[in-house]
């Protein structure tokens, strides 16, 4: 499995005040600003980040974040690029792998357990992007963030779905394509379910909990 832990380059601190430290590099700045904004989302309670508070905690000005970003929207959305590139880049490798490892009874039950355990695992390991996919970080934001996380589970379930045919199809079900909808939109439902509740209980209930039989119920 690969790992689910993809955190953000780690970058060095450089503000106005801090004399003599050297001026970040291009592109390094950015980095620290996503950094800390996800930093900040961790943090118990869920209150709205504003840009003065994260200005505040990078001891930088608010025009120092729009040297960057253009808004604040548009620095969510540099965190969901980060969850896409990583959530479909470690989907390939699954398949990619699975695939080498040749087909066989329960091959597409496997891949989408495995797709399941690395959404889980990927939320637990980086709980201020667990709010950001579950929505909960994105209220009173621009309205396209939000569709942009629903696309990020819609494909998610187009990938389960994709795993989940050859199962389907080799148990010669009277109604595979329902078959398959039902299982995929299941098990996604399922995930999203855990993250919110993981952000919603402060980061308490962790997602995996009872991961692997659950999982088997709902795949056999």
């Amino acid at each position: 499995m690969p790992d689910a832990h993809a955190p953000l380059a780690d970058t060095s601190d450089s503000t106005p005040a801090a004399a003599g430290r050297k001026r970040p590099k291009p592109g390094e700045r950015r980095v620290q600003i996503l950094q800390t904004l996800a930093s900040m989302l961790e943090q118990p309670g869920g209150e709205r980040i504003t840009t003065a508070a994260l200005a505040a905690r990078l001891e930088v000005s608010e025009a120092a974040l729009y040297r960057h970003f253009a808004s604040k929207a548009q620095m969510f959305e540099g965190l969901i690029d980060f969850i896409e590139d990583t959530v479909f880049g470690l989907i390939t490798q699954i398949v990619e792998r699975e695939s080498a490892a040749g087909l066989g009874a329960g091959h597409g039950e496997r891949q989408a357990a495995r797709i399941a355990t690395m959404l889980i695992q990927f939320a637990e390991k980086n709980p201020g992007m667990a709010r950001v996919m579950v929505g909960d970080a994105l209220v009173l934001e621009n309205e396209r963030l939000q569709l942009r996380m629903n696309q990020l589970f819609d494909k998610v379930e187009a990938a389960l779905k994709q795993c989940l045919r050859e199962g389907v199809a080799a148990q010669a079900s009277a109604t595979p394509t329902v078959d398959v909808q039902v299982r995929a939109a299941t098990v996604t439902a399922f995930v999203a379910g855990r993250l919110q509740r993981y952000a919603r209980s402060s980061f308490k209930r962790l997602p995996s909990e009872h991961l692997e039989p659950a999982l088997q119920l709902m795949l056999g």
